[in-house]
């Protein structure tokens, strides 16, 4: 963890205690992928990548026509950053046991790299070489519907699919901020739509502000892959005499090992 140069920052232990506590509590409250996919980590800041093993032909060394060669296929390691800033009349404020601490810029950066996070997992980060679930599974999309009384049809209909594909559960539902808080205000027969959507899998409905619509999954392991390098850790930039500079990091990749066992739910349908 040098690498994150905590001991060059002002702040005491107190100070880093409040700053960690508070970004534990909005990641753990924001992060949905990695309440529905394989959690492989932390690996170490160290690694650079994740072995796929396969490897590809490729010619061979000086012309060596006896010589048989193949590289391996890797998946690369991407690193996320978010810089946030804390006054140091704040950080003063915590060492004199203010309960009330300002942590506004925290929480901020926690809830952006989150969502950086399951975006990534979940509709794909072609910079990172990172294919999301939604693009892997787009041809099992199952529509939504006209109104919010078909959803409950089309999580039954996106278990239906799953299943006829060999997929097995207990299954997930996940849906985006909107879908969630507007499911969960309306009733149907007295009781909220969402408990007659999670009547429908084995899993929880899990509400992501990265995804966009929603998916059902499967949660039975080995379909889909989190490797984590380093784990969200916070690391020092610099200071001045009223302001020091932050960082929210980590380092992950992301595998799909099983297109057929996701049905992203959508407005518009998939090719099958």
């Amino acid at each position: 963890m040098n690498h994150l140069f905590r001991e060059k920052a002002p702040i005491t232990p107190a100070g880093w205690a409040e700053i960690e506590k508070e970004a534990k509590r909005t990641l753990r409250t924001l992060l949905a992928a990695r309440r529905v996919v394989d959690f492989r980590g932390p690996l170490g800041w160290e690694s650079s990548d994740v072995e796929l093993g396969r490897a590809d032909p490729i010619a061979s060394p000086n012309g060596a026509r006896e010589v048989q060669a193949r590289l391996r296929r890797i998946q690369p390691m991407v690193e996320l950053r978010i810089p946030f800033e804390m006054t140091r009349a704040e950080l003063d404020a915590i060492d004199r046991g203010a309960r009330d601490p300002d942590l506004d810029a925290i929480t901020a950066a926690a809830r952006e790299i989150a969502i950086a996070e399951d975006r990534a997992i979940f509709h794909g980060y072609e910079a990172a070489h990172i294919t999301g679930i939604c693009q892997a599974a787009v041809d099992y999309t199952v529509p939504l519907g006209a109104s919010h009384n078909d959803y409950p049809g089309a999580v039954a209909s996106a278990t239906t699919k799953l299943r006829d594909n060999g997929v097995e559960g207990p299954f997930a539902v996940v849906l985006n901020e909107q879908l969630y808080k507007e499911l969960a205000a309306r009733t149907e027969g007295g009781y909220p739509m969402l408990t007659h959507v999670k009547r429908l899998v084995d899993g929880d409905i899990v509400p992501a502000p990265g995804l966009e619509g929603g998916l059902v999954l499967s949660l039975r392991g080995g379909d889909f892959e989190l490797s984590v390098g380093q784990d969200f850790s916070i690391g020092y930039l610099e200071h001045t005499i009223e302001v020091v500079r932050l960082y929210l990091e980590e380092s992950f990749t992301f595998l799909v090992l099983t297109d057929q066992a996701a049905a992203p739910l959508s407005a518009r349908a998939g090719k099958k």
